[in-house]
């Protein structure tokens, strides 16, 4: 029976392994198939506290993950698969291995949805991002585009005109599914070139390996033709990773884990950081503050429990 297990190794999971470890609880963390979430395959990240000069992605996790180790966590590459929650204490399935704990803080993350395209994971911080917030600030005075055509992709259009000098928003429609005010707002920009009816077929990179271009395809016509871009932002959403808890714990219907304050479920013993519970704000800083939640709740409810 282990006190505390926390699912995911991001800056939620990590965050919350710190506080649970120096709290003497022993956490056992369950690093999933992608150790260190988003921010394992981001470059430069300027915008966590305490580094004047940034620090890459996979440092600060690895960074994060020596201090947890430190004060005791405990780690395992196993993977979730299942969740019951119908007996006394919880239980969760990680590589064919049921494991019973006292708590549990789901730390799982949202996996940004991509195109699929060849080379997608190469370029994937050397030109092409799924947050505007985090790499726009890295293109400035250069062209980029954005794919999509709902609320996020004109909010990270609209954001990256304090940038870019020109933002290209690309989508297969002929108008945006974005909320009216957001697509007038976007339409009203003069540093936003929408380019309807089209979409991207294929990523071209420099000698050095990182964006230049992309080929476009318009779906009517079907004319090809090259657009040299900086970066490219993928704006068509985020999938969360709580599949082994769809119809056992509460989540909205985009699958996000719901939580009745910061960090707690509305089921006893349970509680949830991160990007599987944050479907609005999504940065490595907002992430840590919910794991360090997490892991106080958790602890409180341990300690009512030994009462």
């Amino acid at each position: 029976m282990e006190k505390v297990i926390i699912v995911g190794s991001g800056c939620a999971g990590l965050t919350a392994a710190i506080y649970a470890a120096r709290a003497n609880l022993k956490p056992l963390v369950l690093e999933g198939r992608q150790p260190g979430g988003q921010l394992s395959t981001t470059t430069l990240v300027e915008n966590f506290p305490g580094f004047p000069e940034g620090i890459d992605g996979p440092q600060l996790i690895i960074n994060m993950h020596k201090q947890a180790e430190k004060f005791g966590a405990r780690f395992s590459y196993a993977e979730v698969t299942d969740f019951d929650n119908s007996n006394q204490h919880l239980r969760i399935k990680a590589d064919d291995e049921w494991l019973d704990t006292q708590a549990l803080i789901i730390a799982s993350g949202a996996s940004a949805r991509w195109l699929g395209l060849e080379n997608e994971e190469k370029l994937i911080g050397h030109g092409l991002t799924s947050c505007a917030t985090c790499d726009g600030a890295f293109y400035k005075n250069v062209p980029v585009c954005v794919i999509g055509g709902g609320d996020s992709a004109a909010e990270e259009s609209l954001f990256l005109t304090r940038f870019a000098s020109k933002v290209y928003l690309i989508h297969r429609r002929d108008k945006m599914r974005a909320s009216k005010i957001m697509a007038d707002r976007v339409l009203a920009n003069k540093k936003i070139e929408p380019i309807w009816n089209t979409v991207v077929t294929k990523y071209i990179a420099d000698e050095k390996g990182e964006m230049r271009a992309v080929m476009l395809r318009n779906v009517q016509t079907g004319e090809e033709r090259e657009l040299a871009v900086a970066c490219v932002f993928v704006a068509i959403g985020h999938d969360p990773n709580t599949k082994a808890y769809q119809g056992k714990l509460e989540t909205d219907p985009d699958g996000y884990l719901i939580a009745k304050n910061l960090a707690e479920s509305k089921h006893p013993g349970v509680f949830v950081a991160g990007d599987a519970v944050d479907r609005v704000y999504k940065q490595a800083v907002t992430a840590a503050g919910t794991g360090c939640a997490a892991a106080i709740e958790a602890e409180r409810y341990l300690s009512e429990l030994e009462k």
